[in-house]
């Protein structure tokens, strides 16, 4: 039977280990010591659970159930400033939800807290190896802000390396996680049903103008390339909304201006252009879009764009049987307070989607934030959330 205090309790255990000075943040930064000994707490309360603990190559630490058994979890991993819930809730939602089954003889539950999901390396960086997307001898080449490689990285936890894990022992997979976003937050629902995880496009953008003296130069004359990026901006706000959803979204970032100077008339600019959405054709249209308006803007400056550093990730469509059965939880559980809805940020369930069945769940984020010490949820969303997740699984295991 599940017992709700003790699920909160070991949330607010596992919060204290690389807890800020700053409300309920927390720092556990990939294979940090606190990151370490996080994992190392996790290991001893999986065993205790009744289940086998287990770290694999990556870092990635496990609670195995006999097999077969359908698999639960995330992250437990922080951003450098970041909340107590973003991953560590679907963490500790499946170690209760194993305990419970373990404890009452119901199906058999494995858990799992993925490491460096977070991005210190790339982001779901131990999903994507285990799944089979990326593979560790490139992974190991990867450093992080500091120059620290991967390889350095992990050799913190080398004397805790068991080998990977058979993927073939589970049935599928589950994460529970806070939204993220204000969606729920707005509504006053308590639960969204993922139907996919967002593709995402991310375009580099240069506009080259003429560089000149800003002080005798006609503004009639300037081919200013900040004028184009700006132009662009406005072009861009203006004529996607007619082809996006409103659940899509675009950023402009990492603008570096050249040569950027109070008294140069910029000659070039470079940015990134990033868009996201859970249509694979939307996200085409928006890529030919964005294309001809900055031809459009370069042009009407008198200057020229380029492209480059194209890179993309499809959307991960959610299974539908999985999708059902947390769909089902929810409406018995929490009638007028649940939806549909994409998830517009990356999880570790998009690797694992490449090798298992997966679904999601989302509790509400209190206005709508995370990434930052104030990132919180009501306790009775976080109740209810794992209540809807252990009746999914019990339905998927009939």
């Amino acid at each position: 039977m599940l017992n709700p205090d003790r699920f909160l309790q070991d949330l607010h255990a596992l919060r204290a280990i690389g807890a800020a000075s700053i409300g309920k943040g927390v720092q556990r930064r990939a294979f940090s010591a606190e990151d370490i000994a996080a994992r190392q707490w996790l290991a001893t309360r999986f065993e205790e659970a009744g289940l086998t603990p287990h770290f694999d190559p990556a870092g990635s630490v496990w609670g195995l159930a006999k097999a077969p058994s359908l698999l639960l979890g995330s992250h437990t991993d922080t951003q450098p400033e970041g909340g107590w819930l973003d991953g560590a809730l679907g963490v500790i939602a499946g170690l209760e939800i194993a305990r419970a089954h373990k404890e009452g003889g119901g199906p058999p539950v494995s858990v799992v807290s993925f490491q460096d999901e977070e991005g210190r390396f790339g982001g779901t960086t131990a999903s994507a190896l285990w799944s089979g997307v990326t593979q560790l001898e490139e992974i190991d080449q990867v450093t992080d802000d500091a120059g620290i490689t991967f390889a350095d990285a992990r050799q913190s936890m080398a004397h805790l390396d068991e080998g990977w894990v058979d993927p073939a022992q589970f049935t599928g997979f589950l994460e529970m996680h806070i939204e993220q976003g204000p969606w729920l937050d707005l509504s006053g629902e308590q639960i969204g049903v993922v139907t996919e995880i967002v593709g995402i496009r991310d375009l580099k953008i240069t506009f080259d103008g003429a560089q000149n003296h800003a002080g005798t130069t006609p503004m009639s004359t300037r081919n200013d390339a900040f004028q184009m990026l700006s132009a662009f901006n406005q072009s861009l706000n203006a004529a996607l909304p007619d082809i996006v959803t409103d659940t899509t979204v675009w950023t402009i970032g990492h603008v570096s201006l050249h040569p950027n100077a109070s008294s140069v008339v910029p000659g070039s600019v470079t940015f990134s252009m990033q868009w996201r959405d859970g249509s694979e054709a939307r996200l085409q249209d928006m890529d030919k879009l964005i294309r001809s308006l900055a031809k459009d803007c370069a042009s009407r400056f008198g200057g020229s764009v380029s492209f480059g550093g194209a890179w993309s990730l499809p959307p991960t469509q959610m299974d539908p049987r999985f999708k059902a059965a947390l769909s089902d939880a929810a409406a018995e559980l929490a009638p007028d307070a649940h939806r549909l809805m994409p998830s517009g940020a990356l999880h570790d369930a998009a690797n694992v989607a490449k090798i298992l069945p997966v679904g999601m769940l989302f509790v509400p984020s209190i206005n709508g934030v995370s990434h930052v010490f104030e990132e919180d949820t009501k306790e009775a969303d976080l109740v209810k959330g794992l209540q809807v997740l252990s009746r999914a699984v019990s339905r998927l295991a009939n």
